[in-house]
């Protein structure tokens, strides 16, 4: 039998860990914010005596502003993580984190007052303020939140599965390197030749 070799047990990455993982998850969470805010949020009856369902239909992104912009920073948080080093690792998962509060508070919030977080839209379609409207919110507002909590999840989680991600910058190469733990990659190769050093 082939011996194996020292320390590859300790190279397995955990299916959860994975980088892959992590990364694709955040962009499809983030993804799937933003998409929920391309929906419609709130329902409004302009007239509450009226036979009709509702008049005015409020998209996310006009309800709760803010969610558009948050979900955006996600998704170019978790794609960052792809190529980041350990201390930038963390301040994405700090970012994530503070994006994922701030969705979940912009989403509680429309539920919470749908009809002040339509006050924007309906004045926009009728030219006044206020009124007599109802308003009511759509499965979206919720949905926007489970994504927010399951976000907030991976940027607890990222820091964690980071440690068993591989090397991939010059300082961590380096700091490897210092500790005698093995090779670098080819990623680090190349930095090395970029420095003008002899990587073999």
């Amino acid at each position: 039998m082939t011996a194996e070799a020292p320390g590859s047990k300790a190279t397995t990455t955990p299916r959860w860990a994975r980088k892959s993982t992590l990364v694709l998850a955040t962009a499809l969470l983030a993804l799937a914010v933003f998409g929920t805010t391309t929906q419609t949020w709130i329902e409004v009856r302009l007239d509450p005596t009226a036979a009709s369902n509702s008049d005015l239909h409020v998209q996310g992104s006009k309800a709760a502003t803010a969610v558009t912009a948050l979900a955006l920073v996600a998704l170019a948080g978790g794609l960052a993580a792809s190529i980041a080093g350990r201390i930038a690792r963390w301040i994405i998962a700090g970012l994530l984190g503070l994006s994922a509060a701030g969705i979940i508070l912009a989403a509680a919030t429309v539920l919470s007052d749908p009809l002040g977080a339509a006050q924007g839209s309906i004045a926009a379609a009728t030219g006044i303020s206020g009124g007599q409207a109802n308003a009511a919110t759509t499965v979206f507002p919720v949905l926007a939140i489970v994504a927010g909590a399951l976000l907030a999840v991976c940027a607890v989680v990222l820091p964690l599965a980071g440690r068993h991600w591989k090397t991939r910058t010059k300082y961590d190469a380096a700091a490897v390197k210092e500790r005698g733990s093995g090779p670098v990659d080819e990623i680090d190769s190349w930095d090395s030749l970029s420095r003008g050093e002899d990587p073999t």
